[in-house]
């Protein structure tokens, strides 16, 4: 005679599905947080390069040293600041040719260009001026005498270029070369170099500066333009 199996309790048959749908809801919760975690990495910024590898610059640009034309410089008009403007602009608005521009640095140390070089615009250096012993002095017997300067190249500013005086001379030699003789109105200046040291005449002085910025007093000018001897 067969048997029949017996029958399962009723608690059993309805706590069936109930697992199956535990089991479901527990694969689309872990599917939903996997989902947000990997949304909100990619959400994230990258890290900077700096950060992982180190700064990295990119210097293929390269530099010739030129003046780019189109690059904005501060641009004085009749000494005046009228912005910043284009080394062409700024010739126009200058009236002259752009090779006619002083180029140089103005009172906040920055680049700028105007149509001459004055208080407010120190032209740069010349680009040929090498390290010389104009800066040297010569020690001399007594004690009590004043070191002479070594003799060094002298350099005269004007339209936007140097010109170098001919030969080797002493600092008095220089200044009496460049500005004996010649007065400047208030708010211009004239520019000249003695080796590696920027000189300018303004009204009833000359000075000098060692970084072709910063001026310090040299020797007074006369009413009559003439200058004391230097040293």
């Amino acid at each position: 005679m067969e048997t029949q199996p017996p029958e399962q309790p009723a608690k059993a048959r309805r706590a069936i599905p109930l697992v199956v749908v535990g089991g479901v809801g527990a694969l689309l919760a872990g599917a939903a947080i996997a989902w947000m975690l990997v949304r909100s990495d990619t959400s994230k910024p990258a890290a900077p390069p700096a950060s992982e590898a180190g700064l990295i610059i990119d210097s293929s640009a390269g530099d010739d040293g030129r003046i780019d034309p189109a690059k904005p410089l501060r641009c004085f008009v009749q000494g005046r600041f009228v912005g910043e403007l284009s080394l062409t602009d700024c010739a126009r608005r200058n009236g002259v040719a752009t090779d006619a521009l002083d180029v140089g640095i103005d009172e906040s140390g920055a680049l700028a260009a105007a149509e001459q070089a004055g208080a407010a615009l120190v032209p740069l250096p010349p680009a040929d001026v090498t390290p010389s012993e104009s800066e040297a002095t010569v020690a001399q017997p007594e004690p009590t005498d004043i070191a002479a300067p070594a003799p060094g190249g002298c350099w005269r500013h004007g339209g936007g270029r140097w010109r170098r005086l001919p030969g080797d001379m002493g600092l008095d030699a220089c200044v009496q070369a460049l500005f004996a003789g010649r007065c400047e109105k208030p708010g211009a200046a004239s520019y000249g170099r003695w080796g590696q040291q920027t000189l300018r005449l303004v009204t009833g002085r000359i000075e000098i500066s060692d970084d072709n910025r910063n001026f310090r007093g040299l020797v007074s000018q006369a009413p009559d333009c003439s200058i004391a001897p230097v040293g």
